[in-house]
């Protein structure tokens, strides 16, 4: 047996992640990343924050009553309204947490709490004793701990301790803090709290300055004994710290760290795939880990080097971290139960019949286009047949568009809106320019484009395009998301997927909205 301590890898993809603006996930789709999330073998998993609205509610509760493997989480301020809220959300879980938190900094207690140093402490204690009411496993936050005076700190989480707090988290909210600093943090608390050892500390960073990975290891070498991390460092503003960055280091380097986890790696490059699907936010090829780039060799030395021992230029294996999955699965001979069965490795399961069957249609048209299907290729066919089946006031029908070197672009679009087909016709500076001016004649949502993205899903110029449009309207934000081996079409298809989003209304409340 192994003497190193257990590190506890708690991700908050679903919560913390879906802050980043655009990255809203239905409650499916948060379930579809809750299952990789058990399979990747995570510890805890954050749902959501049952309070912000009814769908997080569903979320967290649908989640804790399928996912077996892992702790489920749910988001809570310290009011007896979120605590209950999150209580209820999470009691079919197998086994269940509610994460409490109060803001500890002095700018934060003066400027948004308006409330005093004692104020906070007896909010705080009144929480966890309430939380602490409905489970045995109650985890409290420091909000901007990063920011907060030591003094204040080690009272506050003295105190949250004694009223049963059984996890203490130490969050950089802002991504202030640096390496060595913030490991002198943990450990200062760690050595002046008296009963320290009665909780295990967590630390939570952002990566405001790019430093949410470093300053969560350095965290770790001073005796933290959980993380809070997220899929591709999908979060607030520059994101969270990677979940796949801090796995990989703490298994490469077991020489500097006394610390193993239960995370199954080969399942890390799927979980940043579906991440990547879900929100739209695709991955940087440079990104560590899951980057397209990041077993690739350019240099003449480094693929000489590699060729003759892997280890000169690569510290692990690709295989390890699941690249050995972009493989060919499928192909236009493959029967429906191989596509259904290859659905199912990958997390996919549709609700109905009638969604399978569209689905193996669009594999069938796709394997006439292109000769080799990859893993990429099926979860792009799985999110486009939910987008179509799901209910939304604008679909595409047909679209033709002209590009002529010296002639302005033309497109022709016919949309069926609410129940009824409408064509129009406009022109652009680009074929896509074109597209969205003929969409928008029609539907006349006075949105603003703010980010219009292309991705190949796989290699090869038959690859699938896929295309995110970020659409603004009135502060909230929402991503489409479309994919097809015509860009032209990908692109119809994700500003169309947006502009239901948009029109839909929902809206998901920040944790931190007063108004929740």
């Amino acid at each position: 047996m192994s003497s190193k301590d257990h590190l506890v890898i708690f991700d908050t993809t679903l919560r913390d992640g879906e802050q980043s603006p655009g990255a809203t996930m239905t409650k499916a789709e948060k379930l579809r990343i809750a299952k990789a999330l058990e399979k990747l073998r995570v510890d805890v998993i954050e749902a959501g924050f049952a309070i912000a609205s009814q769908g997080d509610f569903e979320a967290v509760k649908l989640i804790a009553e399928t996912v077996r493997e892992s702790t489920i989480c749910s988001l809570a301020r310290a009011l007896d309204k979120d605590i209950d809220r999150a209580a209820e959300a999470i009691r079919p879980a197998e086994r269940g947490r509610i994460h409490t938190f109060i803001a500890t900094s002095p700018i934060h207690m003066q400027h948004k709490l308006m409330m005093t140093p004692d104020e906070v402490v007896e909010q705080a204690v009144r929480s966890v004793k309430r939380a602490k009411s409905h489970i045995d496993d109650v985890e409290f936050s420091c909000e901007d701990a990063g920011r907060s005076e030591l003094d204040f700190l080690c009272r506050i989480i003295e105190a949250a301790i004694d009223a049963g707090a059984t996890t203490i988290n130490i969050p950089d909210t802002v991504g202030y803090a640096i390496p060595e600093q913030f490991a002198d943090t943990v450990r200062t608390l760690l050595n002046r709290i008296p009963n320290a050892d009665k909780a295990i500390f967590s630390v939570h960073c952002h990566n405001d300055l790019g430093l949410a990975v470093a300053n969560s290891l350095a965290a770790v070498t001073s005796g933290a004994r959980q993380v809070e991390c997220t899929i591709n460092g999908l979060g607030e503003r520059a994101g969270n710290a990677s979940l796949e960055e801090l796995v990989m280091a703490v298994r490469t380097r077991q020489d500097l760290f006394d610390v193993e986890t239960r995370i199954d790696a080969r399942h890390i490059v799927p979980a940043s795939r579906l991440v990547s699907t879900i929100t739209g936010f695709p991955v940087q090829p440079n990104k560590a880990i899951v980057g397209a780039n990041a077993f690739a060799h350019e240099s003449g030395i480094h693929q000489d080097g590699v060729l003759k021992h892997r280890e000169t230029y690569e510290i692990m294996r690709a295989q390890d971290v699941g690249w050995h999955t972009n493989s060919l699965v499928l192909g236009k001979h493959s029967g429906r139960n191989a596509f259904r069965t290859r659905l199912l490795e990958l997390g996919i399961q549709f609700e109905t019949e009638t969604e399978l069957n569209e689905a193996f249609t669009r594999f069938k048209a796709l394997a006439d286009l292109k000769h080799e299907i990859f893993d990429e290729d099926l979860q792009a066919i799985a999110s486009d047949t939910r987008q179509k089946e799901a209910d939304g006031r604008f679909a595409l029908v047909c679209m033709q568009v002209n590009s002529e070197t010296g002639v302005i672009p033309r497109a022709q679009v016919t949309l069926m809106m609410d129940g009824k087909e409408h064509k129009m016709e406009a022109e652009g500076s680009g074929p896509v320019d074109a597209t969205f001016t003929a969409i928008e004649s029609l539907v006349d949502s006075g949105c603003n484009l703010q980010l219009y993205s292309v991705n190949a899903i796989t290699s090869g110029t038959d690859a699938q395009g896929e295309v995110t449009v970020r659409l603004e309207r009135g502060g909230r934000i929402v991503n489409g998301l479309g994919a097809d081996t015509d860009i032209i079409i990908a692109s119809a298809k994700a500003y169309i997927q947006a502009l239901n989003l948009i029109t839909a209304g929902a809206h998901r409340q920040h944790p931190q909205g007063a108004d929740v």
